[in-house]
């Protein structure tokens, strides 16, 4: 069983409850996605996913980052360039939640991205597949299932 669908059987199973006072949280708050050229990498998150993404220099860092809405569900993050970023296909997958899988991989490709794993149905948990974006980085895509 590749790992993602491990991951993705979890998202289907029960959230447990938080204990009393608590508010229930997703545990990933944050991502940073390393880039070695932060310009071309901007250019290909806003041609594939859509989003603007706000350019900052933090903490002695240049970042791109996506928009945030601190109520909805899931995390944001951000472009990262800096001397302790490398982008590798190793390590880490972060999954964005897409309407068309199709034609995500499709602006994909029109903007520089390799398809890693095409498309593939996981039951009632919808679709997914991998790409590789600009910068070298594997990213999973998840289109829920209608």
């Amino acid at each position: 069983m590749r790992a993602w669908l491990a991951a993705l059987l979890v998202l289907a199973a029960p959230v447990a409850a938080a204990k009393e006072g608590e508010r229930a949280v997703n545990p990933v708050g944050y991502f940073e996605i390393p880039v070695t050229d932060l310009d071309r990498a901007v250019a290909f998150y806003q041609a594939v996913f859509g989003h603007v993404l706000a350019r900052e220099r933090i903490d002695g860092y240049d970042m791109a980052l996506f928009p945030v809405d601190r109520d909805g569900a899931g995390a944001s993050g951000a472009l990262v360039k800096g001397d302790v970023y490398i982008p590798a296909k190793a390590g880490p997958i972060l999954y964005f939640s897409v309407d068309s899988i199709d034609r995500t991989i499709e602006r994909a490709a029109k903007a520089g991205g390799k398809t890693l794993y095409p498309r593939k149905a996981i039951g009632d948990l919808g679709f997914v597949a991998e790409i590789e974006d600009s910068e070298g980085n594997r990213i999973a895509l998840h289109e829920a299932a209608d």
